[in-house]
């Protein structure tokens, strides 16, 4: 009997025959994406591939083109930021025209992004004030994100990329916390100030990264240092959620021990509340997540409960919270403590600079250790969530502007640390949710229109190439694309479908539904503007106001809510997948085979997968395990820049470069799944062997919960009359 890889590869073999053979159609769910054909690579190819951000139409970026020598870009200073200055120059009034041109309808993706936004920068909030014993607090957070969402959709390069408080920025100013309240020479008191400094270095940082064109090497952050980043914050959230949790059985650090309400019977039904509060608000913000794919509900309650469910549910379970009985006590379950925007507590820290003067010369140089870590991770972050925001699927027409934002990232990290709060950057996943939601809109502004004018078209009898003409018209009018050439290859399959609808003579033979041939056909289009951006950060701002609404929430629904933010992030990366496969047994990883599946899974034999699998685990171990030293945490950073030069010059000298590529691909490329038919000759081949399928499993599928054997019919789908849509259009005779 072959060995079980061997037979795995077969099969494995075997499916992309198949696949060839068969052409299934793409299967598509409702968060999972088929990726366009790899091109073929070379095999002696091992160097980082660049992220790809752009459709073939759009003017080159610095970032996606191929890394450049580093004393080419020393010797260029600000070349790249005075080209994208001018680049977004020339569409800065259509930014905002393109906005107000929405009417109305520009408030749904500000609404949805606004709600992404704000959940996680109060979750924060609170994350940050139980760290810092109140210094920084939910005001403080959502007062950063407002301000430097309203200055980056202002005067910011890509008005796509949403700016916000983010997981890393909180482990940073844990982490200056711990280390200033040591310090004999700092303590609380000027907590706040040498940060200020740090911002300060920090900034003067970014102005040299921007200056010496730095974006144009953010391509040799591939996928597998993105994953591991992805991952340690994954394994931060959890670590945060499962830390809350246990808090809500303990007494705070801050209060009375000795006081009635922190006595056992306190802390155990408050403990208790607390973890049925968690896990309720993390599996019914699972389950709305998916519900798009129910099978219940009309279509547009789907999406609204799929696009809104989970702040939904943060309210549903604050509002249970004040269901409780009245014999409960007093205070359970504990909420949130922050001051509100107008006390004193809130008010201190705006006039920082004044207590910048304060902090010892030695301090201040000092504060360039952590300034150089701080400085890494937001040209890291706020790139690689420009670059998620810009994926060349958007077909997106306007140029980036990498080195200019990061530029004026920098005049935000500067202004916010003299006025003593955290800073801001671009976060994930709100960056590609905002350009996801604008292209939704988009194509209802598209559709709309274009749906009219086939009708009016149809009323004058119409032949289908005349109705395609008048469709394209609309399409072109709408469009910020200038190449005709370019708008025709797109709209090629577009005008295929609607000229099917004709007889010889052009003429409409039968009911004709152009939404249909919209939805199937018509390229995707992202409404690139400002607005959207500007009043989301406006909202945000608007919720310091309503901190005693805020004030109202459980902090265990947050601590389910850092759940929710870990699991969530898991779909999609590969790692992850990488993992379970670790533990699936090679009998059974067919199973993989039939459902949608990586390409690597097909590409690339289990034996490497299981080692570089591994190698990405230790190395996350370690990654992980420094974050838990007291000082040196701040150097967590570290390894993930050092992953560049393993990736480039060490992995490749122990894997093959191609079976590299194919692990550390720069676009999700995901294969349908092609089911496994079990012939006689396979099962007799199998008979003995681990891959063939016990009798039990092959029962189970053949028997109802009740016992009952399933009777299985051919489908009567054939037989049943074809109903005509009700918004389709009829022909005129």
């Amino acid at each position: 009997m072959p060995p079980i890889s061997s037979q795995f590869d077969a099969l494995a073999y075997k499916y992309r025959h198949s696949r060839d053979s068969r052409s299934p159609p793409p299967r598509r769910g409702p968060d999972r994406r088929l990726r366009p054909p790899r091109v073929p690579r070379c095999a002696d190819e091992d160097s980082a591939l660049p992220i790809q951000t752009r459709s073939p139409t759009r003017p080159a970026s610095a970032a996606a083109a191929a890394p450049q020598p580093i004393m080419d870009l020393l010797r260029s200073p600000f070349r790249g930021v005075i080209a994208d200055v001018k680049g977004r120059a020339a569409w800065y009034r259509h930014d905002w025209v393109a906005g107000l041109r929405s009417g109305f309808r520009i408030l749904a993706p500000t609404m949805y992004i606004f709600f992404a936004s704000a959940l996680p920068v109060i979750a924060f909030g609170e994350q940050l004030s139980t760290a810092t014993n109140g210094r920084l607090t939910t005001v403080e957070t959502l007062a950063s994100t407002a301000i430097c969402g309203i200055i980056h959709s202002i005067v910011g390069g890509q008005p796509l990329l949403i700016v916000g408080i983010a997981e890393p920025t909180i482990i940073m100013y844990t982490y200056l916390y711990n280390f200033a309240k040591k310090q004999q020479g700092l303590g609380e008191q000027l907590y706040l100030a040498w940060t200020g400094w740090v911002c300060i270095w920090t900034a003067i940082m970014l102005f040299l990264l921007a200056m010496f064109n730095a974006s144009n090497v953010i391509s040799r952050f591939t996928r597998v240092a993105g994953e591991l980043f992805g991952m340690l914050i994954t394994v931060l959230f959890l670590q945060e959620a499962i830390k809350g949790i246990i808090s809500e059985f303990n007494v705070p650090e801050d209060a009375d021990s000795s006081s009635p309400i922190h006595q056992f019977p306190w802390l155990y039904v408050n403990g208790l509340l607390g973890v049925i509060f968690s896990i309720g608000l993390l599996y019914t913000a699972l389950r709305t997540r998916r519900a798009r794919s129910w099978l219940y509900g009309v279509g547009c309650l789907r999406s609204f409960i799929a696009d809104y469910g989970v702040p939904l549910m943060v309210i549903v379970w604050t509002a249970l919270s004040y269901t409780l009985p009245s014999k409960v006590l007093s205070g359970v379950p504990r909420r949130l403590l922050s001051p509100l925007p107008w006390e004193s507590s809130s008010l201190g820290h705006w006039t920082i600079v004044e207590d910048m003067i304060s902090v010892p010369p030695a301090y201040i140089f000092a504060a360039i250790v952590p300034a150089l870590m701080v400085a890494g991770l937001y040209f890291f972050d706020h790139s690689v969530a420009s670059q998620l925001a810009q994926q060349k699927e958007y077909n997106l027409k306007k140029p980036s502007a990498y080195h200019y934002d990061i530029f004026v990232l920098g005049i935000m990290v500067l202004l916010c640390g003299l006025i003593g709060i955290p800073p801001s950057n671009g976060v994930l996943p709100q960056s590609p949710m905002h350009t996801r939601s604008l292209a939704v809109l988009k194509r209802q502004l598209l559709s709309k229109k274009m749906v009219d004018t086939a009708k009016k078209s149809i009323g004058k009898s119409a032949t289908s190439l005349e109705i395609y003409g008048k469709m394209q018209e609309v399409f072109i009018e709408m469009d910020s694309e200038q190449n005709a050439d370019s708008v025709d290859k797109e709209l090629k399959n577009f005008k295929d479908a609607v000229l099917q609808e004709g007889d010889e003579e052009g003429k409409l033979a039968r009911e004709f539904d152009p939404r249909k041939h919209i939805e199937a056909h018509l390229p995707i289009r992202v409404n690139e503007q400002r607005l959207s951006n500007l009043l989301q950060s406006i909202l945000i701002g608007g919720c310091v106001g309503a901190m005693p609404v805020i004030r109202m929430v459980p902090t265990s629904v947050l601590w389910g809510y850092f759940a929710y933010m870990a699991i969530d992030s898991l779909p999609g990366n590969q790692f992850w997948e990488r993992i379970q496969l670790l533990f699936i047994a090679e009998s059974r990883r067919y199973k993989v085979l039939e459902g949608p599946h990586a390409s690597f899974v097909e590409s690339v034999p289990p034996k490497t997968i299981a080692i570089f699998t591994i190698f990405q685990l230790v190395y996350l171990l370690i990654c992980f395990g420094i974050t838990w030293i007291p000082i040196a945490g701040i150097l967590f950073p570290m390894p993930f820049f050092l992953m560049i030069l393993i990736r480039q010059y060490l992995l490749p000298k122990f894997f093959d470069p191609i079976l590299l590529r194919e692990l550390d691909a720069a676009e999700y490329e995901e294969l349908d799944g092609v089911p496994h038919e079990h012939t006689l000759e396979d099962e007799v081949s199998e008979v003995g062997s681990c891959i063939s399928r016990p009798d039990a499993e092959i029962l189970d599928e053949l028997t109802t919960n009740r016992g009952e054997l399933k009777h299985r019919t051919s489908s009567l789908r054939e037989e049943r009359p074809v109903q005509v849509p009700s918004n389709a259009v009829q022909p005129s005779l």
